[in-house]
């Protein structure tokens, strides 16, 4: 009887021994972390530009300190500023973009959704500033595929005023090169702080990590 009670002793310790050394081999599993990302600006390539300026935004060419209006525009002879804004912000994505030699093909899609500008008649008192904001997406030609998904960029600039921005354009330093330029920093900075997809094993790397963990080996319930 003693030897048979020392037989089922030993033949538990060594099932749970078993389970044991089973269950922490498979918790403490190793999994490859994600490589780090590149930004977008190094594996794209822009095969073209759409900026689109809603007929909706409303333009005020009232000579106010601070028109209630969408659109502002004194950089240029008064006209259409749908087209200017537009043209502005067509010749920005273009300078931005004009080196990106990535292998993948991307395309720019800008919408406009505020450039309020300053009047003349505060440009030439208390000064003041270029209120620009835009939705700017990155998708595949081929395939409609976002790249960077839909974000809203803020890209305000302060306006000269008074003396300064007589100065500023008796040296050549137009509102219209000074807008210009700033929106070819701010497209480039999105496109280089953007991170490009490294394919699934980063996408579904938390995926893949909770799969694992709930396939260990169960520990037999010892009665």
């Amino acid at each position: 009887m003693k030897f048979v009670k020392a037989t089922l002793v030993a033949a538990l310790a060594l099932t749970v021994s078993g389970c044991a050394s089973v269950d922490v081999a498979t918790r403490n599993a190793s999994f490859e972390a994600p490589k780090e990302q590149s930004p977008l600006s190094e594996v794209i390539a822009i095969r073209d530009v759409e900026v689109n300026v809603s007929r909706d935004l409303r333009v005020s060419e009232a000579e106010l300190f601070y028109p209630v209006a969408d659109i502002v525009w004194r950089g240029e002879a008064r006209g259409d500023r749908y087209e200017q804004v537009g043209a502005i912000f067509q010749d920005s994505a273009k300078v931005a973009t004009k080196d990106l030699r990535g292998a993948t093909p991307a395309h720019v899609e800008i919408d406009v959704l505020r450039f309020h500008s300053v009047t003349d008649k505060a440009r030439y008192t208390v000064g003041g500033s270029h209120s620009i904001s835009f939705m700017m997406r990155v998708t595949d030609p081929a395939t409609g595929i976002d790249l960077m998904a839909p974000r809203k960029v803020k890209a305000d600039l302060k306006a000269f005023g008074g003396q300064a921005a007589i100065e500023a354009d008796a040296r050549g330093e137009t509102q219209k090169k000074r807008v210009t330029e700033h929106l070819v920093g701010v497209i480039r900075g999105e496109l280089e702080t953007a991170a490009a997809a490294t394919g699934t094993v980063t996408r579904n790397a938390g995926e893949e990590v909770a799969q694992a963990a709930n396939s260990e080996t169960p520990v037999p319930a010892l009665y």
